[in-house]
């Protein structure tokens, strides 16, 4: 099999698409995220791999993919994907997608015996082939646009082997009688929802430095670590790309009121102090006062 694929970016491809995924016995799911900076996990592409071809559909793009819940909640229709929790979750958040007769290789291989669970890993255990895929693109930036033809060939690649692993391991399942053990696994893993992230206010107590203030500071870096969730959920950005973990206690630190000296010191970008500046003088003049 090739590693052949159509990035869906217009009607035409669309309708091909759809004939070709609804006659389907089986196909195989994937998805790009980026999880990394954002709140929220992006859903940036998915990817749907039919016999010979792939078909990668871009969630950004303004078009009808509806169809594809149908082919998800078919009980007739295998769904095979790897390690599908995330999958499942971001597409049932996004699209309202639920799913039935899912097949997971990952869960499939670990019940078999297999500790190296990764896609790379299973395909080369058990069907003695050598992914090439590089850590590289997997941290690229999927959700700018335009993708590169490398980036498509990469997300087309996660779906190539995918039936050829569930034939292989459908089998193995069978001849060790574990397939009821498997169907009880994939039909929870079908059932997985995403939910949003919560805020653990103990997790300040592991910024490196913390045992080392004193009260008055302790206090105002835990004010600043909440603050530094709520806006990130606010601004669906990552933590850690509105305040690293180093502003924020050079921050907890500081006694300085004036938003200048925030970049002038180097606290932090004059970027940032110019977006965050106020609100976080305000938590240092109100943190001095409450502890005074």
């Amino acid at each position: 099999m090739d590693n052949s694929w159509t990035l869906v970016d217009n009607q035409q491809k669309l309708e091909s698409a759809q004939s070709d995924i609804l006659s389907a016995r089986h196909i195989g799911i994937d998805t790009e995220y980026d999880s990394f900076r954002y709140f929220r996990e992006k859903l940036c592409l998915i990817q749907i791999r039919t016999e010979s071809h792939a078909y990668i559909f871009d969630p950004l793009l303004d078009m009808d993919i509806s169809f594809l819940g149908d082919v998800f909640a078919d009980v007739t229709t295998i769904k095979i994907i790897h390690a599908c929790d995330n999958d499942i979750r971001l597409l049932n958040r996004d699209y309202g997608f639920r799913f039935k007769n899912i097949f997971d290789t990952y869960r499939a291989a670990s019940i078999l015996g297999s500790t190296a669970l990764s896609l790379t890993s299973i395909v080369r255990e058990y069907l003695g082939v050598e992914l090439k895929k590089t850590k590289k693109l997997q941290r690229s930036r999927w959700d700018i646009r335009p993708l590169t033809n490398e980036q498509l060939d990469y997300a087309a690649l996660d779906t190539r082997y995918l039936t050829g692993l569930y034939s292989c391991l459908k089998k193995s399942l069978t001849c060790y009688s574990l397939e009821e053990e498997a169907e009880i696994i994939f039909e929870k893993m079908a059932d997985v929802r995403w939910s949003e992230k919560t805020f653990h206010p103990e997790g300040v107590s592991r910024i490196d430095g913390y045992n080392d203030l004193e009260d008055f500071q302790r206090h105002r870096l835990k004010t600043l670590y909440r603050w530094r969730f709520e806006t990130a959920k606010r601004t669906n950005t990552a933590a850690f790309l509105v305040l690293s973990d180093r502003n924020i206690m050079d921050l907890s630190r500081r006694n300085g009121q004036a938003i200048a000296s925030l970049s002038e010191t180097g606290i932090m970008s004059a970027a940032k102090s110019k977006t965050f500046g106020p609100e976080l003088i305000k938590i240092l003049r109100k943190t001095m006062k409450t502890v005074s």
